[in-house]
């Protein structure tokens, strides 16, 4: 998730509709997919995505909205999944786990005292993407002939590569901030929900805090990023004033006699990411709408007025003349 702090450096810009249509997106998937999944529990009855034998697969309902909504904006996705996790993110991965069942313990005293808000609220809080939701949601953008591509590593990571090094990709498309460190020089936040969606500019960023791309990665490790925790005290705001009198990240903890764990290898993280580059997509989108259809309702058991209404306008939207013309 990064460090949402880095707001406070970002150049970012609401958008208008005008301002990213047109645009092929490079998705952080997992970010998007868990996006609409804890939104689809929060405001759906849990009868309508779950199976009898009690598989939820909410996923599918939010895939359908959520793609309807990108291809209403003219946004063409590319998404990018999550690979194997850094070693180093894994003592985030256990503080959200935890965290998690903590939550899953309330939802349990929720449950006993029947306070449905309550409920609501922690089970769309509880939500994790499990081996059911990674093999449907990939299975479901085969049927819709959305493009997507398995990260060796981070997705924002692969996602940032692409849209700074592949030209048929405009930009990433993440609510992180981490795409700022992995260096994407333009990220489409907020691209599920209904606020605007917002532009965050890499160059800009620099620019603005008269800093380097590296020293921006720097910024980042000091006040704490998935894969290290930060100086005890240091947002982003002090993080920057030291590396700007300073230099770098070296010379700051020599400044303040501290040390940071992996410093080299966090560094590294961001400025040579692990990705790959062999990888092939078309945004010719040509869905097979009935076959979707199917899955949904009749594989999955999902009430068909969950998602007509979304799979009408992707089958309306991708026949309508030009549509390739967008991207």
């Amino acid at each position: 998730m990064g460090n949402a702090a880095l707001r406070s450096l970002a150049a970012l810009q609401s958008a208008k509709p005008e301002d990213f249509m047109g645009r092929t997106v490079a998705i952080d998937a997992h970010n998007w997919l868990y996006k609409y999944l804890t939104t689809t529990v929060r405001f759906t009855e849990k009868t309508a995505y779950t199976t009898d034998d009690g598989v939820e697969v909410a996923n599918l309902i939010g895939i359908i909205r959520g793609i309807s909504k990108l291809l209403q904006s003219k946004v063409q996705p590319v998404m990018v999944f999550d690979g194997i996790p850094t070693e180093l993110k894994n003592e985030v991965i256990e503080e959200r786990r935890k965290g998690r069942e903590m939550r899953e313990i309330r939802l349990e005293e929720a449950m006993k005292s029947e306070d449905r808000t309550e409920i609501s609220r922690l089970e769309s809080q509880t939500q994790r993407l499990t081996s059911t939701i990674h093999k449907t949601t990939r299975e479901l953008f085969e049927l819709l002939d959305v493009p997507y591509i398995e990260a060796p590593a981070e997705g924002e990571g692969q996602c940032s590569y692409m849209a700074r090094h592949d030209e048929r990709i405009d930009c990433a498309g993440s609510d992180d901030y981490d795409t700022l460190l992995f260096g994407a020089p333009v990220t489409l936040r907020k691209l599920t929900g209904a606020e605007d969606v917002e532009i965050m500019k890499l160059q800009e960023t620099l620019d603005r805090n008269n800093i380097t791309w590296e020293q921006l990665v720097d910024v980042g490790i000091l006040s704490g990023t998935d894969f290290n925790e930060g100086l005890m005290g240091v947002g982003p705001k002090t993080a920057l004033k030291e590396i700007i009198k300073y230099g770098d990240i070296w010379e700051v903890l020599d400044a303040r006699s501290e040390s940071i764990e992996y410093v080299d290898r966090v560094r590294e993280i961001f400025l040579q990411p692990t990705i790959t580059n062999k990888y092939e997509f078309d945004v010719a989108m040509n869905p097979d709408i009935e076959g979707a259809r199917n899955y949904i309702v009749e594989e999955w058991n999902i009430p068909k007025e969950k998602v007509d209404l979304g799979l009408n306008r992707i089958e309306e939207i991708t026949k309508q003349t030009g549509l390739n013309q967008w991207f």
